[in-house]
C-alpha cells in the first residue's frame, strides 16, 4: 500500500504556512498516541518476540513508524534535527532498498537490542521533534504530504500490531488474552443470504482526489481513476459466517480436490489445513483464539484468518464466486463507511444485524473480504518519485486485493477505493469473505 503519485509529483498553488499544521497536528499526535495505546497491554517481553516470517515484533513496528517519520519528514525538513541513533537506520528498515541495508524481515525478531524502553525513547524523541515542526509554521507542502502518508502507515502499522501479537498468543501454551473486548459474546443470528443485483455496465473507479489531506488522503494504488466494463452481477447482503464455514468442513471441503485451485490443493496439503487459522476441535465443537483469549467459535459472527485459496474453495463449493474488486467498489460506493472496526473495541468480527431488509452490511470492518482481482496496476499508474515510491508499487505481482476493511482497522483509515492485498496463501490477517455471482 502506498504514497500517491499526487502526493509527490502534482504541484499546486502552495497553501498557507499555517494551513498544514492546523489539519495534521492533532491527528498526527492521536494516531502516535494510539500506537503506545496498543501496545501498552504487552510486557517489554511480548513485545520482543516474532511468531513467524509474516509478522513482526510490536517493538519493531513502534520503531519502524518512528524511522519513518525520521527518515522521510525529520531528516529532511526540520532545521537542526538530531538523528536518535544512525544504527536504527539498519535495526528498522522495512523494505526501502533506496534508503540501504536492514535486517531480515524474518529475523526481526533477534533484536533484542535496543530494547523496548530505548524504542519508548526513540518515540518522544521523534514526537517532540514532529511537534516542533508543526509548530514551526513553516510545514512546507511536501513535508506535510509526508506527514499525512505517515500517518496512513502508521495506522496500517497499528493493523498489523494487533495480528502479529494474536498470532504470537495463539502460539502460547497459556494462550493469554491481549485484552478483553469491551463488547460480551455474540449470539446473534445473522439475516438469511440474500444477494442484491447490480446492472452492468461502464463505470468509473479509482480514487480522484489529489492524495493529498485537504482533498482526502488516497495511496498511489487506488488510482487513476479510471472506467471498467462490469456484466451485470450480485452480491451477498453480508459475509460468509462460521457456521457456514463448518458445514464446509462437515461436508469435507478441506478434503475434495475439485473445488481447489492446483496450487491451493498443494498448499492444503503441505500445511496440513483442516480449518481456519486458530481453529481446534475441542468437545465435539470448534474452538478459536482470538484477542481476547481462547473462546468456543461463533457461530453467527464472519469467518475469519482463511487465505484466498480457502475462500476460493468455499466460493466455488457454495455455487458462487468471490467478486472483483471493481463489482466491490461499485457496490459500495454511496454507503457510508462505517462498521465494527478498531474504534469499536469488540476487537473480533461481529455479527451482521439480524433484519434482513437492511440491504449490503459489514462492506467496512469486521473483515477485510477477499476479491477474485489480482493485485495489477491501474492504467496510467507511475510510483511516486523517490524511495516512498518503493511503498507500493513494486509488490503488484502474485497477490490478491481485498477491500473494506477489518475489526483492527484503525477508524477513518478506508475509503470505497482502499485496495489492501496479500499473497493467496496468507491468512493471519482479519481475512474473510463475501459471495458473489453473476446476474
Amino acid at each position: 500500500m502506498s504514497a500517491s503519485d499526487a502526493v509527490l509529483a502534482n504541484r499546486r498553488p502552495k497553501p498557507k504556512a499555517t494551513e498544514p499544521q492546523i489539519s495534521l497536528q492533532p491527528r498526527l499526535m492521536a494516531t502516535r498516541s494510539l500506537s503506545s495505546a496498543l501496545a501498552r497491554p504487552l510486557s517489554d517481553e511480548d513485545q520482543v518476540v516474532q511468531a513467524n516470517d509474516d509478522a513482526s515484533p510490536t517493538k519493531w513496528h513502534l520503531a519502524h513508524t518512528t524511522w519513518f517519520f525520521e527518515t522521510f519528514v525529520l531528516k529532511r525538513f526540520l532545521a537542526g534535527y538530531r538523528t536518535f541513533d544512525e544504527s536504527f537506520d539498519y535495526c528498522f528498515n522495512s523494505y526501502y532498498e533506496s534508503v540501504g541495508p536492514r535486517q531480515p524481515r524474518g529475523k526481526r525478531g533477534l533484536l533484542t537490542r535496543p530494547g523496548a524502553g530505548a524504542v519508548r525513547d526513540y518515540r518522544a524523541h521523534v514526537d517532540e521533534a514532529l511537534a516542533r515542526l508543526c509548530a514551526s509554521g513553516d510545514v512546507r507542502r511536501e513535508a506535510a504530504a509526508l506527514i499525512e502518508l505517515g500517518i496512513n502507515h502508521e495506522q496500517q502499522h497499528q493493523e498489523l500490531l494487533l495480528t502479529d501479537i494474536l498470532s504470537l498468543f495463539a502460539a502460547q501454551p497459556l494462550k493469554p488474552a491481549y485484552r478483553e473486548a469491551s463488547r460480551g459474546s455474540c449470539v446473534a443470528a445473522p439475516p438469511p443470504l440474500a444477494f442484491t443485483a447490480f446492472d452492468g455496465g461502464i463505470f468509473e473507479v479509482g480514487h480522484q482526489g489529489q492524495g493529498f489531506a485537504y482533498d482526502g488522503f488516497a495511496y498511489d494504488n487506488e488510482g487513476p481513476r479510471h472506467e471498467v466494463l462490469l456484466r451485470p452481477f450480485k452480491l451477498a447482503n453480508r459475509c460468509v459466517t462460521n457456521a457456514e464455514w463448518i458445514e464446509f468442513i462437515e461436508d469435507g471441503g478441506y478434503g475434495t480436490p475439485t473445488l481447489w485451485l492446483a496450487d491451493g490443493w498443494s498448499t492444503l496439503n503441505a500445511q496440513g489445513w483442516a480449518a481456519p487459522l486458530y481453529w481446534e476441535e475441542a468437545d465435539g465443537g470448534f474452538m478459536q483464539m482470538s484477542l481476547s483469549g481462547y473462546r468456543p467459535v461463533e457461530p453467527a459472527a464472519p469467518v475469519c484468518q482463511v487465505s484466498y485459496y480457502e475462500a476460493d474453495a468455499f466460493a466455488r463449493w457454495s455455487g458462487h464466486r468471490l467478486p472483483t474488486e471493481f463489482e466491490w467498489e461499485v457496490a459500495a460506493l454511496g454507503l457510508p463507511v462505517a462498521g465494527h472496526m478498531l474504534g469499536a473495541g469488540a476487537l473480533r468480527p461481529m455479527p451482521a444485524d439480524a433484519d434482513a431488509n437492511r440491504g449490503l452490511q459489514q462492506m467496512y470492518g469486521d473483515v477485510w473480504e477477499w476479491t477474485g482481482s489480482a493485485y495489477l496496476p491501474y492504467p496510467g499508474f507511475k510510483p511516486a518519485a523517490g524511495a516512498v515510491g518503493e511503498y507500493n508499487g513494486k509488490f503488484m505481482c502474485n497477490q490478491l486485493v481485498l477491500r473494506g476493511g477489518s475489526c483492527a482497522t484503525p477508524d477513518g483509515h478506508v475509503r470505497p477505493t482502499y485496495r489492501n492485498f496479500f499473497y493467496p496463501h496468507q491468512r493471519w490477517q482479519f481475512m474473510g469473505l463475501r459471495l458473489a455471482s453473476d446476474a
